[in-house]
């Protein structure tokens, strides 16, 4: 067992699983990788896409798993079976509270709008100091190769500093990705805050 820093990793990711062979392949690596360090999971519920891949994964190798899914989205229809523990929550705003609430990092896999709409939210609140947990983007084949141009772009600009840039941890594999966030310092350990908010319906 490797030594880690955290008891649980939320997971974001797509409710496909891509055309990419490789794209199915890092989800189950990912969940590997989590064991490996005894890490459980915390995720978006259902058991489809890399979602459902993730979690499985995961649970197959013995941690729990904790599916956060809205009251809408559980009949499998739509979400598929959901592994391990479920805990249903009224809407999408709470179910994105609840997942940041019970993890201790987050890592993005491939995914379409929900991935990259929570995965920018958990980075603008490290930006304002709402959390200090690491976020890590698995950047598998060079996906998010054009989101991180975009970021680039808009530190270019001025309207993200250097220092906020430096927020997102990428790696192009599970293993290096956690040994990045292993070494994570946080955001606003390295930069002095200006805001000092509790936000009291996240937990934080």
């Amino acid at each position: 067992m490797r030594q880690t820093r955290f008891k649980r990793i939320c997971v974001f990711c797509g409710s496909s699983q891509g055309k990419k062979r490789s794209y199915h392949d890092a989800a189950i690596e990912l969940g590997n990788e989590l064991v490996a360090r005894s890490i459980d999971l915390v995720y978006g519920g259902g058991s489809i896409g890399l979602m459902g891949l993730v979690s499985q994964a995961v649970f197959d190798g013995g941690r729990h798993v904790i599916g956060v899914i809205p009251k809408t989205l559980m009949t499998p229809e739509i979400s598929g079976e959901t592994v391990g523990e479920v805990r249903a929550v009224a809407d999408m705003h709470q179910r994105k509270a609840e997942m940041a609430r019970q993890s201790d990092a987050f890592i993005a896999l491939p995914g379409g709008y929900g991935t990259l709409e929570e995965l920018l939210e958990v980075i603008t609140w490290a930006q304002l100091g709402i959390h200090h947990k690491p976020v890590g983007l698995l950047n598998v084949d060079g996906y998010y190769n054009s989101l991180l141009t975009f970021i680039d772009k808009a530190v270019e600009e001025g309207f993200i500093n250097t220092s906020a840039r430096r927020i997102i941890v990428m790696a192009p594999t599970a293993e290096e990705l956690m040994e990045k966030l292993e070494e994570y310092v946080p955001y606003h350990d390295r930069v002095a805050s200006k805001l000092n908010w509790e936000i009291g319906h996240l937990g934080y």
